[in-house]
């Protein structure tokens, strides 16, 4: 059966958290063997986002073996998912970093994570870093490389007056 990342899982940081939740039912599951009978327990709760992974996957955290498998997928992932740093003006909303997210894993791999930074000197669009390139789709540079045109413009509507 293949490995299904829902796109609530954007960056790494998500794959440490599910992995954390993961140990957590796990020593939940080991401590309720050794507790005496009629004792009461609190079961952890699960995040949603480990239910959706869960769900997708079709896998029983009540399992094992289950368990053990969202694990190891999650540690692959963690290892050697394409990781993107993308860098925006304004914090984007969670929407539109899922169909982001939804279009580089239809388009680019099919595990991509994100990871989302603030660099207000952006002004407008977007800074995409790879481990080997940097994308500038800035207004700002968009705006520099159109320099020469824009002062043209700028002159002739002076020049009119």
């Amino acid at each position: 059966m293949e490995f299904k990342l829902p796109l609530g899982v954007v960056s790494n940081t998500d794959v440490s958290h599910l992995m954390r939740e993961l140990a957590a039912l796990d020593e939940f599951f080991i401590a309720l063997k050794a507790r005496k009978a009629g004792t009461s327990v609190a079961p952890p709760r699960l995040t949603r986002l480990l239910d959706q992974i869960s769900k997708e996957n079709k896998l029983n955290l009540l399992q094992t073996s289950h368990r053990k498998s969202l694990s190891n997928q999650l540690a692959k992932l963690e290892k050697s998912a394409p990781l993107l740093h993308i860098s925006f003006a304004a914090e984007p909303s969670a929407r539109f970093l899922e169909q982001i997210l939804a279009w580089l894993r239809e388009n680019v791999h099919s595990f991509c994570l994100l990871q989302v930074g603030l660099q207000p000197s952006i002004a407008a669009g977007c800074v995409l870093r790879t481990p080997n390139q940097v994308f500038d789709m800035s207004l700002r540079v968009h705006l520099e490389k159109e320099k020469a045109f824009l002062l043209e413009l700028i002159r002739g509507a002076v020049s009119e007056r």
